[in-house]
């Protein structure tokens, strides 16, 4: 009984904790920083390993119940550090594109609307995935589908690029590491 309030405590906090960060405003940046220089690029490789399923059948075949859920926890922590820049990404990129609402070019407002409606699907994703997550780490054997935020970042690097473009051609926006 004790166990179950424990992580019915721990549930409710992580929810909050996980509202409080979808939902805050994006950070306070000064008005004469580089917002684009504030975006930390993400190895998207690297984070589609993590989520995949066939690695954690391997894992969960070959590795003993006890390591499973160890190992699994801390894959689970990386891929919600990842999650949480995706969103910090996609805050930025929500005010570069509201930024870019205010010029004149109308292929750059375009660019830019679809900007901002990509950056708040996926932090709304985000959010989402994140409580998927913590829910996972306190059930490691259970299943996670967080693939599709990976998929979300790349369509929304590809928007960022076309405005970044639009803009300034000689200096696009990158948001996904290639190593």
């Amino acid at each position: 009984m004790t166990l179950a309030i424990i992580l019915v405590v721990a549930a409710a906090l992580s929810l909050v904790l996980i509202l409080r960060v979808a939902f805050s405003r994006t950070p306070q940046l000064s008005g004469r920083s580089n917002l684009s220089a504030q975006i930390h690029p993400i190895d998207v490789e690297a984070f589609r390993n993590l989520i995949n399923i066939a690695d954690d059948d391997f894992l969960r075949a070959n590795l003993a119940a006890r390591q499973f859920r160890a190992v699994r926890r801390a894959r689970l922590r990386a891929t919600a550090a990842y999650v949480l820049q995706a969103g910090r990404n996609a805050a930025l990129l929500v005010r570069i594109g509201q930024a870019a609402l205010a010029g004149s070019d109308p292929h750059t407002q375009q660019a830019a609307r679809e900007l901002i409606n990509n950056a708040l699907l996926l932090r709304r994703n985000a959010a989402f995935a994140l409580l998927k997550i913590y829910a996972a780490l306190a059930w490691p054997s259970t299943g996670l589908a967080v693939a599709g935020i990976a998929d979300r970042y790349e369509h929304l690097s590809g928007s960022a690029m076309l405005l970044g473009r639009l803009q300034n051609p000689a200096a696009p926006v990158r948001l996904a590491a290639r190593w």
